[in-house]
């Protein structure tokens, strides 16, 4: 084991202070309480809550306030939020801050998802400067009364031939958010291919007066420093990388803090992992079928690499509570070893490009007119857009 200086200072987001410089990716139907308790008591960094629509945290749906909801101990509080209305955002931020909630609050301009960027949503807005930057605006007068820092995250545009990041960022900056980060891909890529880790580099170039984050194909510490001497960025954000993974955390602290530490774990390390999560996912929805079942899709990334058989796979997919997951669990040779390189790289389907769902006409003008006005105001959506 070597240690060396610490690659990057600590990350600054406005008044925050973030000791090691990474984030975790608001993933949907993943970075709930549990996850983020799970990833925290393997290493450090900010952890962001699953994604809420603003209309959702106006409205104050049971389902947003759980989305929200953090632990006592969770020092930084960072809520994303998805909108599409400047006044509904402002509002939903203003009740994140004023309310105490949150200490810190992104705005997501990245999901590729059609069901959010068929309405002019998330990875597709930027187009529409004027929308965006009202967006960007509102968010940011809504928190600065109470100190809370305003993030954004984003891609690099709607597909190569629309590409809005460079402008975004600049405009975000003038705004007064804390800090910009980019996913390098497109809405097109969706999660395909290889992330343009170059795109990070411009925008550092563009953006110079807050932080700028990197994001997309971080599977290791290693990605994570390699990107950080590619692009000069200030910080990485991890979103797949850590499916199954919560000890990447720990990795990555020991990374960015100079140490070559990695965490290895066999089977019995990581049996023990999934149990904790389970019993993390009953605590926060307080049913355990439901939990067992959102539980499902974990099972795959965490058992990525080892040797556990098909048909012990397929049933721990479909788990209903937490005898049944002991019984399974009882059931794998816990003594295996870490399987080295089987255990890494991509998790989960990375797909293939697809053509960006945008309504008729969005790519027409960089402005928008009262067609859209009118359609923007069903895209959002009544909790998360995915």
């Amino acid at each position: 084991m070597t240690d060396a200086p610490a690659v990057l200072p600590p990350l600054r987001i406005g008044p925050l202070t973030v000791d090691t410089p990474v984030v975790l990716a608001p993933m949907a139907g993943v970075t709930n309480r549990a996850f983020r308790r799970l990833c925290r008591e393997h290493g450090a960094g900010l952890y962001v809550a699953e994604m809420v629509t603003s209309r959702a945290l106006v409205e104050r749906t049971p389902e947003s306030l759980r989305i929200i909801r953090h632990d006592p101990d969770e020092r930084l509080r960072s809520v994303q939020v998805y909108g599409v209305d400047p006044a509904t955002v402002g509002a939903a931020v203003r009740m994140l801050a004023a309310e105490d909630r949150a200490d810190h609050v992104d705005l997501n301009f990245g999901c590729p998802v059609p069901k959010v960027t068929r309405r002019g949503g998330g990875a597709v807005l930027p187009w529409k400067r004027d929308l965006f930057s009202a967006i960007v605006h509102a968010a940011v007068a809504a928190a600065e009364p109470y100190g809370v820092p305003v993030t954004i995250k984003m891609r690099k545009g709607v597909d190569d031939d629309h590409l809005t990041y460079l402008e975004a960022g600049r405009v975000a900056e003038d705004a007064g958010v804390a800090a910009v980060a980019l996913h390098a891909r497109t809405a097109a890529d969706h999660y395909s291919g290889t992330a343009d880790w170059s795109a990070i580099a411009r925008l550092k170039e563009a953006v110079t007066s807050i932080p700028v984050l990197g994001n997309g194909d971080i599977w290791s510490a290693e990605d994570a420093l390699a990107m950080v001497h590619q692009t000069g960025c200030d910080g990485v954000v991890v979103g797949r990388g850590c499916q199954g993974r919560p000890w990447l955390f720990a990795d990555l602290a020991a990374a960015f803090h100079g140490s070559d530490a990695r965490v290895r774990p066999g089977l019995r390390e990581v049996a023990h992992a999934i149990r904790r999560h389970a019993e993390l996912m009953v605590e926060e929805f307080d049913d355990e079928l439901k939990a067992l079942r959102e539980m499902r899709k974990h099972m795959a990334w965490y058992l990525k690499g080892y040797v556990v058989g098909g048909e012990l796979r397929r049933e721990l997919g479909l788990v209903e509570d937490l005898a049944h997951l002991d019984r399974l669990l009882g059931q794998l040779d816990l003594d295996q070893p870490y399987p080295g390189e089987a255990a890494e790289g991509q998790r989960g389907r990375a797909g293939s490009p697809k053509r960006p769902v945008v309504p008729d006409g969005w790519l027409d003008s960089r402005e928008l007119d009262d067609t859209f006005r009118a359609a923007l105001a069903e895209a959002e959506l009544s909790v998360s857009g995915g």
